[in-house]
């Protein structure tokens, strides 16, 4: 069976974009891997699984930044959010929290990017695995992916 590391590069090469794959040691943080990538924090591209209403779907915001649940639950038009439980991220994804790479297409769920994202010409996010990164431009990232904008820090 593929890897989701394998289905994010088949997905990103056959769209012809660039990127690069760095291993390191494992990460468990935000800031852990923005130090260990040597990259600003806001450059990471933190994937958030959560249900909103009845739904679960991906949202993916600059890693220096927390979820506003109240600007979330407005711009979702629901009134109900809340983070997906580890044992529902693990089913959902197949992952473990941390290392989910931004591209809910990959888990069949929708995707919302933040566009405060896209003031990093540049995301880092690990990719399947605490110890493997990707780094691609966030214009590439948007024509992949195709997000819905979503204001939600």
């Amino acid at each position: 069976m593929s890897t989701v590391f394998d289905r994010l590069s088949e997905k990103l090469t056959a769209a012809g974009v660039a990127f690069t794959v760095t291993r390191n040691a494992p990460v468990f943080t935000s800031e852990e891997a923005a130090a260990v990538r040597g990259v600003a924090l806001a450059s990471g591209a933190k994937a958030l699984i959560v249900k909103a209403g009845e739904e679960f779907l991906m949202l993916v915001v600059p890693a220096d930044r927390k979820l506003d649940s109240k600007k979330a639950r407005t711009c979702l038009g629901v009134k109900s959010l809340r983070f997906a439980s580890r044992e529902e991220v693990e089913q959902l994804t197949r992952l473990q929290p941390g290392a989910i790479p931004p591209f809910g297409s990959l888990f069949g769920l929708p995707t919302r990017c933040d566009p405060a994202l896209g003031l990093n010409e540049r995301i880092n996010f690990n990719a399947g695995d605490h110890s493997v990164s990707v780094s691609m431009t966030h214009a590439d990232y948007l024509a992949v992916e195709n997000p819905a904008p979503a204001a939600v820090t």
